[in-house]
């Protein structure tokens, strides 16, 4: 009878470490939300979009980054936008598993028809919809969830948790890299417990809005979870949870050991017993010693145990293995993942037929560097080609190393290089095509001002003022632009800007904050003084680069514009501040905003520019500080000086090559 009964347990005891070991493949589902406002229909061009969007997001799951977002479509009516983000812990492998169930379980089982769905599970978020939905903070529609089980000092743990979760905030929000905006702490609450908490974003975010969202989210935990023994917040764009039970793996989240050599094969060896297995253990041990059971009968128990989860383990992994190799064949309809920079090549042949043959028909536009032309590839995707001239100055490796960053920048305020082209003479960059081309030829045409309103202006310098915090902040390497300008501001169908053309920016590692160069290039009146005339350029030549970029926006004229008064010719600069000292700063407005136009946000708008055109680069405020300004008009703005002088020219602004 002992036999039979240690023979159960036995079995059970198998089965209970089984578990253990493969519940880290099953995706642990937890809320999902659809809009019944938006739906498609079955077999419509959005349904199919939505399937190839999907197929993307599960195609790329396996990233280090545990993040991507795309978008399939071209007609905005029909366009996708999806993105995944799992969490900062976990494998590749796990990552796609939860990747994988959530691409199929969100249209066969919660939303087969609506645009708009999202779904949380414990290891993932994966959400899409009809519009953009990249590098926004979004805390709508949010969910809270927290633990059944009642917690002892219900005042101070809360309290623990929000000074844990707060801690946490600048810590995924500033983090160096935007691989991963992620953060875990364990800290004790009492002997016997630990508190276990983690706050993540979106990596897309910039670090002002990952800190935004992260400190909203806290601010709920006292209405939804208080008295609890953990919670969670789940918002779009973040997350926050604690538990008093591990629900992350601690050790994957500890920084990496560098290992120059080969990557050992690990050792199958089963983890340690959960807490279930262990409290059977010991349930065992003392109905033994009721029985009788000797102390190796015991040993022979555990070691059998112990035996079945290794032979678990290597059942586990083996299937694994499996299932790694059947979702590692190549799909000809997966989207390209730019991880090699072959990923991103196009042959010469498909851009010719695309642009035909670079006609003066699809011609769009040029500049110093090449001319830019309009093609439609066989899929019937409109794309923006920039044929680089064979002056441009750029070796094949640089080319190439160029292209491999531009293209990993995600952002919604930067134009989306597709890929490149590099066939005999030929460098070809392919770019996402702009329908409203670039915001000179609405601001500098007398007959398209009217369609730029006061929102639209505004609406056009913060989306400016963002794309220039992701590049100097919030993208892997810091970038200085070096050419930012109103004819490298394109425009999309919604009138949303995206910062174009990187030929001329320069790389820094995060902790570099200056370079120097004896071959100046930009574009003369954008440039900063230090630049121009010493070759001294940092994220403040930028910073002057976009307060002159205001300016242009405010006034609807160009930086080289002339103003006559009675005794002397002004530039925009001089003009723009001989207003501001004497109180008129309003003249200096477009006149067709003259009938409507906000105040407040005018004035500290040149406020701003001024400060960001000040001769000496420390006085000028970083991009960081100016989303504040514009998203506030609470911050104490400093007094500008007299701007640097502009030199006259009689020509047009140019872009020499480097």
């Amino acid at each position: 009878m002992v036999s039979l009964s240690i023979s159960m347990v036995n079995l059970v005891l198998f089965w209970l470490s089984f578990l253990s070991l493969t519940s880290e493949a099953v995706p642990s589902y937890r809320f999902h939300i659809c809009s019944n406002e938006t739906t498609f229909i079955p077999n419509s061009t959005y349904q199919s979009n939505l399937k190839d969007l999907l197929l993307s997001l599960s195609s790329n799951s396996t990233r280090e980054i545990g993040f991507y977002n795309n978008t399939v479509g071209q007609n905005p009516e029909t366009s996708v936008y999806g993105l995944f983000l799992c969490r900062g812990d976990l494998t590749p492998d796990a990552c796609q598993d939860c990747v994988s169930t959530a691409t199929n379980e969100i249209v066969q089982q919660y939303c087969p028809v609506e645009k708009v769905a999202m779904i949380w599970y414990d290891e993932c978020m994966l959400r899409y919809s009809n519009r953009s939905i990249f590098s926004v903070m979004e805390d709508q529609p949010r969910k809270y969830l927290w633990n059944v089980l009642d917690i002892t000092e219900p005042d101070r743990f809360l309290k623990l948790a929000q000074t844990t979760l707060s801690d946490l905030v600048p810590l995924a929000a500033n983090a160096s890299s935007a691989a991963k905006k992620f953060a875990t702490k364990e800290v004790n609450f009492t002997v016997l417990q630990t508190m276990y908490s983690l706050v993540q974003c979106t990596p897309d975010l910039s670090s002002f809005d990952c800190n935004r969202c992260l400190r909203e989210a806290i601010k709920n935990v006292p209405t939804c979870c208080s008295g609890k023994q953990g919670g969670r917040v789940m918002y779009p764009s973040c997350t926050i949870r604690y538990e008093v039970s591990p629900f992350y793996q601690i050790k994957a989240v500890a920084p990496p050991v560098p290992a120059p050599g080969p990557t050992p094969i690990p050792l199958l060896l089963p983890p340690p017993p959960d807490a279930k297995l262990i409290y059977q253990l010991l349930i065992l041990q003392c109905r033994a010693r009721k029985s009788g059971i000797s102390w190796p009968i015991i040993l022979a128990i555990v070691a059998s145990i112990s035996v079945l989860a290794l032979l678990a383990l290597s059942y586990y992994f083996l299937r694994r293995r499996t299932k790694k190799k059947y979702n590692s064949l190549p799909d000809k309809n997966a989207a390209s993942d730019i991880t090699t920079i072959e990923s991103l090549q196009f042959d010469l042949a498909t851009i010719q037929a695309a642009t035909n043959k670079f006609s003066d028909d699809n011609r769009l536009g040029g500049g110093g560097f090449g001319e830019v032309y309009k093609g439609i590839l066989l899929n019937r995707q409109e794309i923006a080609v920039k044929r680089l001239s064979e002056s441009s100055g750029q070796g094949v490796e640089e080319f190439k190393n160029e292209i491999l960053v531009v293209a990993k920048l995600q952002h919604r305020n930067l134009v989306r290089l597709l890929g490149f082209c590099l066939e005999g003479k030929e460098k070809l960059l392919i770019y996402e095509f702009m329908p409203n081309k670039s915001l000179d030829q609405f601001l500098f045409e007398s007959d398209k001002k009217k369609i730029l309103d006061w929102s639209r202006r505004y609406k056009i310098i913060e989306g400016i003022a963002r794309g220039i915090l992701y590049l100097h902040e919030d993208s892997q390497l810091r970038i200085i632009h070096r050419d930012l300008k109103a004819n490298n501001i394109l425009l999309d169908e919604d009138m949303n800007p995206k910062i174009s053309d990187f030929g001329m920016a320069r790389i820094f590692g995060v902790d570099q904050i200056e370079g120097k160069t004896k071959k100046v290039i930009g574009t003369y009146g954008y440039m900063s003084p230090e630049y121009a005339m010493h070759g001294q350029f940092s994220v403040k030549s930028d910073v002057y680069s976009f307060g002159v970029l205001v300016l242009e926006i405010l006034s609807g004229n160009k930086i080289n514009s002339l103003y006559q008064s009675e005794t002397t010719t002004k530039d925009l600069l001089s003009y723009a501040w001989e207003h501001w000292s004497n109180g008129t700063a309003l003249e200096l407005l477009d006149p067709t905003l003259r009938d409507s136009y906000s105040r407040n946000e005018v004035n500290q708008c040149i406020h701003i520019a001024l400060l960001c055109v000040q001769e000496n680069p420390a006085d000028r405020p970083t991009m960081a500080n100016i989303i504040l300004m514009l998203d506030s008009y609470s911050v104490t703005l400093k007094t500008p000086q007299q701007p640097a002088v502009f030199i006259l020219s009689k020509t047009e602004p140019t872009t020499p090559t480097e």
